[in-house]
């Protein structure tokens, strides 16, 4: 009996660094409008919308490749946050675990969206983006803004609650969106999910 061959490790070929590279540009573009602090220094800005749809749609590998290149970018002084921020001192001030969350978070939403290599469905992708990009994202921000500013964990958590409302709009678009390209535009997802007979049986798109 012939040993079955092990699993390769996904590669990443010019396709996909050009989709992070798109993504990259959606992030930066959705902090264009600027945004206004409502608790420290935190900013409330639509670029998290940016990271929840390149996991969604780029999956949990390119996702993270796409918002660890913007990070990168971020740190060497490009002025790609909200606000025309950008330099290394966004990573040592109250805003740092927030970025962090960003890659955490654009991880598992790629990891849920897409389990199993199935397309996504509606209820799928709007846990995907609420657990990686709203849970994970203040999960890895709060304790550090805490920290930072030197203040208890309950009351950064308290002054995050400002932030919930527009998160779980971010969440409902996202969703939309996605649901939109599963229907209108496939090629979108690439790799993410291998088209199964099975797979089409058992679940219903993104409506």
């Amino acid at each position: 009996m012939t040993p079955p061959t092990p699993a390769r490790p996904p590669r990443l070929d010019t396709t996909d660094l050009a989709r992070a590279a798109v993504f990259v540009g959606v992030i930066a573009l959705l902090g264009a409008p600027g945004s206004f602090s409502v608790f420290g220094g935190v900013p409330i800005t639509a670029q998290t919308l940016g990271v929840m749809l390149a996991g969604a749609i780029l999956g949990p590998l390119v996702g993270a490749v796409s918002v660890g290149t913007l990070l990168v970018l971020v740190a060497v002084g490009l002025p790609l946050l909200a606000g025309g921020r950008g330099g290394a001192g966004v990573f040592v001030g109250p805003t740092a675990g927030y970025l962090l969350g960003w890659l955490v978070g654009v991880v598992v939403i790629g990891l849920i969206v897409h389990v199993g290599g199935r397309r996504p469905v509606w209820w799928r992708t709007f846990l995907g983006v609420l657990i990686g990009g709203v849970v994970v994202v203040y999960a890895c921000g709060i304790p550090i803004q805490s920290l930072v500013m030197r203040i208890g964990a309950d009351q950064a958590l308290l002054a995050n609650l400002a932030f919930v409302p527009g998160d779980l709009v971010k969440a409902v678009i996202a969703t939309l969106v996605v649901g939109a390209l599963v229907r209108g535009y496939p090629r979108a997802f690439r790799r993410t999910w291998a088209p199964r007979a099975t797979a089409s049986r058992e679940e219903t798109p993104v409506r």
